[in-house]
């Protein structure tokens, strides 16, 4: 098997919501869409494949090396580094912006609380949005950067909104991504989120988790004029935001059992809805 279609693989089974929204990028950058796509699922799945922190913390560090070595023109052996050399080639990606996702997705590893909105906003923005603006360039050099601020927002939204699909799982691993001021404020605690306590404080919390996504959803999307056709499948996938915002909605006080997921044909239909329209 070739790397571009280990990638295309790696990514239809990992990453539905992007995949599904590549199909709608010219068939030439798609393999570059999902070689980034499928880099982003490799690194991001370390956490879970590891029993020991510091094997996590090996594996991340040879990921910040092959980006080195991809950058000085070492030819690669891990497929996923090699489709991802031609993908940082066509789109000329800056290299501090896929170092900086990894160092940010090194925080996974350990069972630390986030902080605090702003740190956990950093966060996305390292990733999320990052994984944007650079599917972007590969899309279009020039267009991308007219669409900075927007990839900026939408990544935080669509992030946030993936965040908190995610409570069941992160509850299983024991790991609390809901930012402890927010905790604070409302006399919770991080245990609580883990051990689905304090339900009342809780529910208080993830409703002001949904105003956010609700809030930077709004911005990203009177920024959208922004965004040129060309680039507009690096996008596409953030406009399941919105539906995954009512399911949320709906599950109130559960998600922390549930989650919220939609049907493969209901996001199948919105973002094809969202590409005849060029917006999200």
């Amino acid at each position: 098997m070739d790397s571009d279609q280990h990638c295309f693989d790696l990514v239809r089974a990992g990453d539905k919501d992007r995949f599904l929204a590549s199909l709608f990028a010219p068939e030439a950058a798609r393999k570059h869409l999902h070689a980034l796509y499928a880099f982003n699922i490799e690194v991001s799945r370390i956490p879970e494949l590891v029993s020991d922190a510091s094997i996590g913390e090996i594996r991340y560090q040879w990921w910040l090396d092959t980006i080195d070595a991809i950058y000085r023109g070492v030819e690669q052996q891990h497929p996923v580094a090699q489709s991802l050399a031609a993908a940082i080639e066509v789109g000329d990606l800056p290299k501090h912006a896929l170092q900086n996702l990894v160092k940010a997705k090194i925080f996974d590893l350990y069972a630390d609380p986030m902080r605090s909105m702003t740190d956990l906003e950093g966060y996305l923005g390292e990733t999320s949005s990052a994984l944007i603006q650079m599917a972007s360039l590969v899309l279009g050099r020039d267009e991308a950067f007219e669409s900075a601020d927007v990839a900026g927002l939408a990544g935080v939204a669509y992030g946030l909104a993936g965040l908190m699909r995610s409570l069941p799982r992160h509850r299983a691993m024991a790991r609390c991504y809901v930012p402890l001021d927010l905790l604070k404020q409302r006399d919770a605690s991080a245990a609580d989120v883990i051990a689905d306590e304090n339900e009342a404080s809780l529910n208080i919390v993830f409703s002001e988790l949904r105003e956010k996504i609700r809030l930077r959803l709004d911005q990203a999307q009177k920024l959208s004029r922004t965004i040129k056709p060309s680039v507009m499948p690096a996008f596409l996938h953030v406009s399941l935001t919105e539906a995954y915002l009512k399911k949320l909605n709906g599950a109130r006080g559960n998600v922390l059992k549930t989650g919220a997921e939609i049907m493969l044909w209901r996001k199948q239909w919105i973002l094809w809805k969202s590409a005849k329209a060029e917006s999200f």
